[in-house]
């Protein structure tokens, strides 16, 4: 299990996370997404104990990462950015990892070589991006970590090893209870690999939340009402209703809501309707929503 307890981070005057709380059970696949700079790259070092905390703790298992060594042996983390020593090949970094890692499987490290179609002799530098990121994740799931720690590894994966990469990592997490943390900005891969998802904005934690719940307790919402909803009703509207966003154009009413079915189905039917749908949010569309109500200006990012 991993815990987060107010946890702090400072680069110089710099607070790259402020007071961050939240909690990862073992075996969850979980998704980190957030505005760029949001701080989800600065969380994955903090918890693979590369970064030492300014405040709180960063627990696993009860202990903190920070300069323990056995600890680490059970964790591997795959920056955005993969590490290889120079001029090595992949056989090479097999080689460095089985020395550094004691819980290294030879034969795990064999079938993924076969399910990946890597070239164990050839010099990683001379790899595209994403032979690179199946590189790193042979050598990952290879050290058999308890806890895997990612930062964009669909970056550069075409589509067939994008599919491939969350199966055999789904397979492992299922068969071990592998503990998976991974951050992206491609919130339609997380969508169906996911089992919770967290959002981080400007350091701190906006929600955590089980992928199922948060999808079926945010609705996009529109309703015709005859006639036209004044000012005042709009406002009744809020009160009644957790609303993130709403917009009108003429008779027409589009919001989205943190609220129930139920609720939301009374609030709209107790106003004359023409017609009214509610439909549940893809996880973009609730990163976007609840991004804006944080006040990210997004109107005035794409304009």
């Amino acid at each position: 299990m991993i815990e987060l307890k107010e946890f702090t981070k400072k680069f110089g005057s710099f607070t790259a996370l402020d007071a961050v709380s939240f909690a990862i059970e073992e075996g969850s696949i979980f998704g980190l997404v957030g505005s760029n700079g949001a701080g989800k790259s600065t969380l994955l070092r903090c918890v693979s104990g590369v970064y030492e905390s300014d405040g709180g703790q960063v627990l696993i298992d009860g202990q903190e990462p920070y300069e323990n060594i056995a600890l680490k042996s059970r964790v591997f983390f795959v920056s955005d950015y993969p590490y290889f020593m120079n001029q090595f090949s992949l056989k090479d970094m097999a080689d460095f990892f089985r020395r550094t890692y004691p819980n290294w499987n030879e034969e795990e490290y064999q079938r993924l070589c076969k399910v990946f179609p890597l070239d164990q002799k050839m010099k990683i530098h001379n790899m595209s991006k994403g032979m690179q990121r199946q590189a790193a994740l042979v050598c990952a799931l290879s050290t058999m970590p308890d806890y895997l720690l990612m930062d964009e590894v669909f970056d550069g994966l075409d589509p067939v090893m994008r599919q491939l990469l969350k199966r055999v990592v789904s397979d492992r997490a299922a068969e071990r209870k592998m503990t998976v943390i991974i951050a992206s900005h491609n919130l339609r891969e997380l969508e169906d690999f996911c089992d919770h998802i967290g959002l981080i904005h400007k350091g701190g934690v906006l929600f955590e939340q089980e992928l199922d719940s948060l999808k079926l307790g945010i609705h996009k919402v529109q309703a015709v009402y005859r006639p036209a909803l004044d000012s005042e009703a709009l406002e009744e509207l809020r009160e009644k209703l957790d609303i993130i966003k709403l917009e009108t154009q003429g008779s027409l009413v589009s919001f989205v809501a943190r609220s129930s079915e139920e609720e939301i189905s009374a609030v709209i039917n107790s106003r004359s309707t023409i017609f009214f749908e509610m439909l549940p949010l893809s996880l973009e569309e609730v990163f976007i929503s609840e991004m804006e109500a944080a006040g990210y200006e997004l109107n005035r990012i794409l304009s």
